[in-house]
């Protein structure tokens, strides 16, 4: 299993090995404030007291984020979930700082073939449901292939540029879905399970958006992965292809 330099702290810190040419590591750049309610979905996953990754309701009772959000690899290359008590959740605000609610974590699924930066998917069971209002609700799960070409909104903390600040308010921006071929001359990810987004220079996404959400047609089509070659360069974002896990999600969910 790879360890991915994408979303937190922790992860940022962590040796990555065997990864494809290139440098792959954590990451919105060139985006503009969310309004209020505009994502109602996205959440701040907070590590002890500190935002880390992305996250997205799914249920009054789950969230859909990132594996690597939620886990390690220790010294003899075997995959770490770290326990649920270290992370809880801000819902309902566009301050990564207050408002909304915070719900503490009480249990972590992360994909069983989670590894060298695929199947990067984790479900979150939270204490307490949530509270449906205008500024929290769950998003819809994909019930198709994500076309090439579409345009994608993707939001998230993440750092404005390249080890620059990270932002108190939520940021969104959008990008464009590649083909598998396209991915793979640009990247070497062509995989199905990955869904490449495109953007301009000094566009894309970035540390602390990693495990948060790419929105299609209303539904949740892809979880921030990893950028190559550091945010905002001309180089795709890789993000896993909800709509291939969407039966895994269901089978460990109570989502219907």
């Amino acid at each position: 299993m790879i360890s991915s330099l994408i979303g937190s702290i922790l992860l940022l810190a962590a040796v990555c090995h065997g990864a494809p040419p290139g440098s792959l590591s954590g990451r919105i750049v060139g985006g503009e404030d969310a309004t209020q309610a505009q994502f109602p979905h996205q959440i701040s996953l907070r590590n002890g007291d500190s935002h880390s990754c992305g996250g997205s309701i799914i249920s009054r009772n789950w969230v859909l984020t990132a594996a690597h959000c939620v886990s390690y690899e220790d010294a003899n290359g075997e995959l770490v979930i770290q326990p649920a008590s270290r992370y809880s959740i801000r819902a309902g605000s566009n301050d990564r700082l207050k408002g909304g609610v915070l719900l503490q974590v009480v249990e972590i699924i992360v994909h069983e073939d989670y590894g060298n930066f695929l199947n990067d998917v984790a479900i979150l069971r939270v204490e307490a449901p949530f509270i449906y209002s205008a500024n929290i609700q769950p998003i819809a799960l994909p019930t198709k292939y994500t076309p090439d070409d579409a345009d994608i909104i993707v939001s998230g903390w993440g750092r404005l540029t390249q080890g620059g600040d990270v932002p108190r308010y939520l940021q969104w921006t959008t990008l464009k879905s590649l083909s598998l071929l396209e991915c793979d001359s640009r990247i070497g990810y062509g995989y199905p399970n990955i869904l490449c987004l495109l953007h301009e220079a000094d566009n894309g996404v970035c540390n602390g958006d990693s495990g948060g959400p790419a929105l299609y047609n209303n539904e949740v089509v892809g979880i921030a992965g990893f950028v190559y070659g550091g945010c905002g360069t001309t180089n795709p974002d890789g993000y896993a292809r909800v709509h291939l896990f969407v039966d895994w999600i269901k089978a460990h969910t109570d989502v219907e």
